[in-house]
């Protein structure tokens, strides 16, 4: 699961790379750079999406304080 979380946020960091060189280079009217921060976003869900179906199938337990304390 590190590894997974590890790729995703790479992933992640160089979307948003991506999107900021076109940004530089075509300004902010670039298909590219939407393209880019589209793909961001669509990563960063799936990476939420994955840690919670992980949590829920129990895979990853939750540490530290516990609730109501």
């Amino acid at each position: 699961m590190k590894y997974l979380v590890l790729v995703a946020f790479i992933a992640i960091f160089s979307s948003l790379g991506t999107a900021l060189y076109f940004m530089l280079k075509q300004g902010a009217k670039g298909n590219k750079m939407a393209l880019a921060l589209g793909m961001r976003v669509g990563v960063s869900i799936l990476l939420f999406v994955c840690i919670l179906a992980a949590w829920k199938l129990g895979y990853i337990q939750p540490t530290g304080i516990a609730a109501g304390q």
